[in-house]
């Protein structure tokens, strides 16, 4: 079971480090593939998406790291 938890807070360490690199602070999603952001608005449709993955994995992986000491 500890060998499972750890390889799945693995996977979700990495998903998370993906997820937050996709998103650039004060510029839009496009600007992540070499489009010009000039403004920053509110997020819509993948932009928001991709933030709440991203804070979903990050309480995954701080819910997957507290079971793993409590385990131990």
């Amino acid at each position: 079971m500890k060998d499972i938890l750890t390889y799945l807070q693995i996977l979700v360490g990495i998903c998370l480090i993906v997820f937050i690199l996709l998103q650039q602070r004060g510029t839009a999603l496009g600007s992540a593939f070499g489009g010009e952001g000039g403004f920053y608005g509110t997020r819509r449709g993948i932009q928001k998406k991709l933030f709440w993955a991203t804070v979903i994995l990050g309480a995954l992986f701080i819910i997957l790291a507290l079971s793993r000491l409590i385990l131990v």
